[in-house]
């Protein structure tokens, strides 16, 4: 069976990109190791878990700005002295949570160009690659589009400019099909907004899509054949992307049921 990005499924996503357990808090020690006093990850790992997981829970229940480390060192049952060893401030923290982000997108979507995929390719693995990333860190997401305007200006520019970057992941996409006579777009730019936007819609309204019984595949099969109606391409999807699509649907309606 092919690996992802050849196949879009959400199962080869998750089996190269393993964003959740002690897989995923390795990668968060190793990207913030320098900036902290424990250096033993069999220590560290468990206590990252616990700080980022209270974090994105007092930010949904009090505002991260009112937040204090106090109110973390209680949530996590780990001493002042304790997190101190972790994070040097709430800044730190947030500027972490900004970090995994990027470099996690970075990675996903950036990674892309490896492939030599053809553009309609790289489009559905950007899409479908962006839907199934926030499905397992729908928290990180959302911490950095709605406490942007309680961060430092260095955060808040970081912030805008991990969404830049994803934006021009897909412009680059996008003009690649363009200039490959498959795609018609005047204004890749603004399309590429637009997809954005689609697609933050995924983290920030959860509660409409449950409510209106829509899964993750057939939100992501939505905003990629939408993106191609404007894009005006005519020719055949990826018969096994297509095939893959409706068994991931069947799946998520057999789940449901």
């Amino acid at each position: 069976m092919a690996a992802w990005p050849i196949e879009i499924s959400e199962k080869s996503f998750n089996d190269a990109w393993p964003l959740e357990g002690k897989s995923f808090w390795r990668s968060v020690f190793e990207m913030h190791k320098d900036k902290m006093e424990i250096k033993n990850p069999n220590i560290a790992i468990g206590n990252l878990e616990k700080i980022f997981s209270a974090t994105f829970n007092l930010a949904n229940s009090k505002g991260f700005q009112a937040m204090s480390l106090r109110d973390l060192s209680r949530e996590t049952g780990i001493s002042m002295g304790g997190l101190y060893a972790y994070i040097g401030s709430k800044n730190d923290l947030a500027s972490v949570i900004e970090g995994v982000l990027r470099d996690t997108i970075e990675q996903i979507s950036g990674g892309l160009a490896a492939y030599d995929l053809e553009p309609i390719e790289s489009l559905r693995a950007i899409v479908y690659g962006e839907i199934y990333a926030m499905e397992k860190l729908s928290p990180w997401y959302y911490f950095c589009f709605m406490e942007l305007k309680g961060l430092p200006r260095e955060q808040q520019q970081q912030t805008l400019e991990l969404e830049l970057r994803f934006e021009g992941i897909l412009m680059n996409a996008i003009q690649a099909g363009v200039e490959a006579g498959q795609f018609i777009c005047d204004q890749p730019e603004l399309l590429a907004s637009q997809v954005t936007a689609q697609l933050q819609q995924w983290h920030l309204k959860q509660w409409k899509f449950k409510l209106r019984d829509i899964g993750t595949q057939a939100y992501a099969q939505f905003v990629f054949e939408n993106l191609l109606k404007c894009l005006e391409y005519q020719g055949e999807l990826n018969k096994i992307g297509a095939a893959e699509d409706a068994s991931n649907a069947a799946a998520e309606h057999s789940a449901v049921a």
